[in-house]
């Protein structure tokens, strides 16, 4: 369930038709952007598009924590 609620109305519009959204929250914002962003740069670029966005917040590998002197005798 989400936490956030979005009120808004996105009116689009290209040379074959148009569209008009109401998204609720932001997994159907999420949905209607990707499918715009499909319509205009096609499957492919949009993919890495998002792909490169979604780079921004991939989470750092944990830290390796160094082996002390006794535990690397006790290791072998």
């Amino acid at each position: 369930m989400s936490n956030v609620t979005i009120h808004s109305r996105i009116d689009a519009t290209w040379p074959q038709g148009q569209s008009f959204y109401s998204p609720n929250n932001p997994e159907e914002l999420a949905i209607i952007g990707i499918d715009l962003l499909i319509r205009e740069l096609g499957i492919e670029a949009a993919r890495k598009f998002v792909g490169q966005h979604f780079e921004r917040y991939q989470t750092p590998p944990p830290p390796v924590q160094a082996e002390t002197g006794s535990e690397a005798l006790h290791a072998g």
